[in-house]
C-alpha cells in the first residue's frame, strides 16, 4: 500500500462534478483507492460514497492505493486531485 498526504482545493469540495470526475478516475486503476478523511475511509471509485463524506474545501485527505499498480494509480489520482479536479 502507497499513501499521499493532500488538502482539497476546490472551492466548493467534492461536490457532484469533482467526484464524478475523481470515481471516473479512480475506476480505471487496477488497484484499490481510498480517501480517507477523519475517520471515514471511502472506496473512491464510488460517486455516491465521495459525495456522502461531504469533504469541504481545504479538507486534509490521506489518498492510499493498495494493488498490483497502486504506485502509478497513487500518481494519477494524486495529480487529478492536484489539479483541482477540472475547477
Amino acid at each position: 500500500m502507497v499513501s499521499k498526504n493532500m488538502v482539497i482545493s476546490n472551492p466548493s469540495g467534492l461536490h457532484a462534478r469533482p467526484a464524478a470526475l475523481l470515481a471516473q478516475a479512480a475506476g480505471k486503476c487496477k488497484s484499490d483507492v481510498i480517501l480517507v478523511y477523519g475517520e471515514k475511509r471511502i472506496q473512491a471509485k464510488s460517486v455516491l460514497n465521495i459525495m456522502a463524506a461531504a469533504i469541504k474545501n481545504g479538507s486534509e485527505i490521506v489518498l492510499e492505493c493498495s494493488g498490483e499498480t497502486e504506485e502509478e494509480d497513487l500518481q494519477t489520482v494524486a495529480a487529478l486531485i492536484e489539479s483541482g479536479l477540472g475547477e
